[in-house]
């Protein structure tokens, strides 16, 4: 993807439980965006986005603006948001519009992720037999990677440390108290070895994009980041997924690893250049699982960096920022683009409290969702 597409706006609401829908904090989200570009909504040429459960994204122009504007709807799992984006970045480098919305949004109720089969065009015996109930996935899935490559309790619980402890230096961060590694450890088994702080959990919350091209990014007054690339991609044979009822036998195939190859090989860097990223932690064990996967580390070297504190905002690779799905919730729809506003703070200096000094130049985000599906993207300044 060549560098043609810039970030000119971003804005988040609040995500935990609240009163207003999911639309209502989606339109808060696009305000904030517009406002953050300095362009009006008039000016937006289309607009992609959506929710897994709050509605669609097109009927937001009832509250924005009836300005007769191509808005698609996007509905991709936990890559609702990275998909909206994707499709974006397309609109403006083909000439479909110059200024360009990706928002992302919903509201969940109470409890675990537990989707029907049949809304996935899936036999009955996938809610018996399979893993449907995310809880049991992540459980079985980590308990694999402990085993093989000598990861420790100790570390699931320091990366959920690290989540809450950033989640505190976020304002709009759902879970904002400190919890120790000896409390999350202590929190009670949910599906063994994750405990129940080691969690992210369902609630509500917004995030939106403005993208420009690079002319109109010239008569902006504020900052812009530049997009160097954004893909998905979408699992292959021998991936173990939520929707398996078994794991496969011999090396696994990774969707996230494949979705960040693609987008560093667009980008033209590498997970080297990388100075703060964004990695999806449904769990704590998903972050240590992909920090291997999109390419920072080696299988089981996650132990060793996360006891050194590498991935601590003043380490050498901070991951999560922000407190990362642990801290914030997981509104499926707007994670992704959660994980790309927090990233342009950082690349803007903007961050505040958690702020990675050395001025970072380059970012990463990456989410991972059922079926199968991965989103990634590479910033830079």
């Amino acid at each position: 993807m060549s560098a043609d597409v810039l970030i000119c706006g971003a804005g988040r609401t609040p995500f935990g439980r609240m009163e207003a829908s999911g639309r209502q904090l989606a339109v808060g989200a696009v305000t904030t965006a517009l406002a953050d570009a300095g362009i009006e909504w008039s000016r937006v040429g289309a607009a992609f986005g959506g929710s897994d459960s709050a509605g669609l994204a097109d009927t937001l122009v009832v509250q924005l603006g009836l300005t007769g504007l191509p808005f698609v709807n996007v509905k991709n799992g936990c890559a609702t948001g990275g998909s909206a984006l994707v499709s974006a970045v397309n609109a403006v480098r083909s000439g479909m519009a110059d200024v360009v919305l990706a928002v992302g949004f919903d509201k969940h109720p109470r409890g675990a992720f537990d989707p029907r089969p049949e809304d996935w065009g899936l036999g009955a015996e996938y809610g018996s037999d399979g893993l449907m109930v995310t809880t049991q996935f992540f459980g079985m899935k980590i308990q694999r990677y402990m085993y093989d490559h000598g990861i420790t309790p100790q570390t699931l619980a320091l990366v959920a440390e690290k989540a809450y402890r950033n989640g505190g230096l976020t304002p709009e961060a759902w879970r904002r108290k400190p919890v120790s590694a000896e409390e999350i450890l202590d929190s009670g088994m949910v599906s063994d070895p994750l405990t129940r702080f080691m969690f992210c959990s369902p609630g509500a919350g917004a995030a939106a994009l403005v993208l420009c091209s690079p002319d109109v990014a010239r008569t902006l007054d504020g900052p812009s980041v530049t997009l160097r690339s954004a893909a998905v991609r979408t699992r292959r044979f021998g991936s173990f997924e939520v929707f398996s009822p078994w794991i496969p036998g011999g090396e696994l195939t990774s969707v996230s690893r494949d979705a960040s190859a693609a987008a560093f090989e667009e980008a033209g860097l590498g997970p080297g250049d990388v100075d703060v990223c964004q990695l999806q932690d449904t769990e704590s064990g998903a972050e240590i699982m992909h920090m291997a996967e999109c390419g920072f580390c080696e299988n089981g070297e996650q132990e060793r960096l996360i006891a050194s504190g590498a991935t601590e905002i003043g380490g050498s690779l901070p991951v999560n920022t922000d407190g990362g799905c642990i801290a914030n919730g997981e509104p499926i729809g707007a994670s992704g683009l959660r994980q790309v506003y927090e990233v342009v703070q950082q690349l803007r200096g903007r961050a505040g409290e958690r702020q990675v000094q050395g001025e970072p130049r380059v970012g990463f985000t990456h989410v991972y969702g059922a079926p199968g599906v991965s989103a990634c993207t590479v910033l830079s300044r």
